[in-house]
């Protein structure tokens, strides 16, 4: 079991090598090597943090389109198409945050920026 839990993480690691070194070099903010020290960790922390959030409020997307598309576009679509939207942006949302959680050491998108926006359930879009 620990063998394969180390192959599956030296595999991701090999996978997101290429990806980090492409993130950097199209980044227009700040770069990995221009950055101190503390940067580097305080971007890592908001990542891991803004991952486990959403992984944990993800499932509040169901209300929260159901809300928005009654509120945008009439309680008829809200009740039919808002739940829809709401099991898809739950998804997204989730799955999100776990990508964030599990690359949350490296700074890929941009200089560990969120994968989408906004960054947590609860800010307006």
């Amino acid at each position: 079991m620990k063998r394969c839990l180390f192959l599956a993480m030296l595999f991701l690691a090999l996978c997101t090598a290429g990806l980090e070194r492409q993130a950097m070099a199209a980044n227009t903010g700040m770069a990995l090597e221009e950055a101190s020290p503390q940067e580097v960790v305080g971007g890592m922390a908001n990542k891991l943090a803004r991952g486990v959030a959403n992984i944990a409020t993800g499932w509040l997307e169901l209300p929260k389109q159901i809300y928005l598309t009654c509120k945008e576009e009439g309680y008829a679509k809200g009740l039919t198409v808002g739940p829809l939207k709401g099991i898809g942006m739950t998804l997204v949302r989730t799955g999100a945050g776990v990508g964030e959680t599990l690359t949350f050491p490296m700074a890929y998108p941009g200089f560990y920026d969120p994968f989408f926006g906004p960054s947590y359930v609860w800010q307006k879009e």
